[in-house]
């Protein structure tokens, strides 16, 4: 059986808090943060490659096939706001990726590690893909907003002009 993401979360937790702690200790908070956040892109921009492998379609429609690797385990409770060909838009309303940073006491670490990975991984993911996000569960909000939005010369590049609505 397959280790659900959030389950991968909680065993790299058990390294990375008290190795990140120690790093903030030494070096102040600032400094280790942005050692890790740098650290990481490149761990969350592979990980976008790989997820990219699952669906097919333009990149917002491969992200919709993703979404159920990230919600594994009943990790995400996720609204579905608007999907097209071009853009995916969901809220998450429940996230038990900050359920558990919380419990540890570090939600700013959760956030580090999790949440502000999600835009390298996009990148990573597809270079035609827009991630905007202006809310976190973790950072205390009610909700995340994610908003995936193929980039527009992405959108138009290959269609053939309409008779009647010429582009």
């Amino acid at each position: 059986m397959d280790t659900s993401l959030l389950d991968q979360v909680k065993i790299q937790a058990q390294v990375l808090v008290p190795l990140l702690k120690a790093f903030q200790a030494e070096l102040g908070e600032e400094r280790a943060n942005a050692i890790a956040r740098e650290a990481l892109k490149d761990w969350a921009y592979q990980a976008g490659r790989q997820a990219s492998a699952i669906g097919t379609g333009t990149p917002a429609e491969k992200m919709a096939a993703a979404l159920p690797v990230f919600a594994a385990g009943d990790a995400l409770d996720l609204q579905v706001t608007k999907q097209t060909p071009e853009s995916l838009e969901f809220n998450v309303t429940g996230c038990r990726y900050a359920q558990f940073y919380k419990e540890l006491g570090v939600p700013e670490l959760g956030f580090l590690f999790v949440c502000a990975q999600d835009f390298p991984l996009t990148k990573g993911f597809s270079s035609d893909l827009e991630l905007i996000r202006t809310q976190t569960i973790m950072q205390g909000a009610s909700h995340c907003d994610f908003r995936f939005q193929v980039k527009k010369e992405q959108a138009s590049f290959g269609r053939k002009p309409s008779l009647t609505n010429p582009e």
